[in-house]
């Protein structure tokens, strides 16, 4: 019984949230979920805010030492991010 007109639900969320929020939305809230999983629990606790918008990633970071420090990390988190999304999602990565 493949009906060739039925779709699955995820099908059906994915297509409804390209439609509302653009093709990217999806992989840019992976992008912003996966950043704890990337950076681990104790960078995760400083991070205040995190958006991505035109392919970069604004992060705002509470101690300036830590800031300091990833900025110097900035290709290889930009890597395993974009790895969460199976392409360049992230063009490059501001501290704030």
């Amino acid at each position: 019984m493949n009906d060739p007109n039925l779709s699955t639900v995820g099908d059906l969320i994915k297509a409804f949230y390209e439609q509302r929020k653009g093709p990217r939305y999806l992989d840019e809230l992976k992008i912003v979920k996966g950043w704890s999983t990337v950076v681990g629990p104790f960078i995760a606790q400083y991070t205040k805010d995190l958006h991505l918008k035109n392919g970069i990633l604004w992060v705002r970071i509470t101690s300036d030492s830590l800031r300091n420090e990833l900025s110097y990390s900035k290709t290889v988190l930009m890597r395993n991010l974009n790895a969460l999304a199976d392409h360049e999602v992230v063009k490059d990565i501001v501290f704030q």
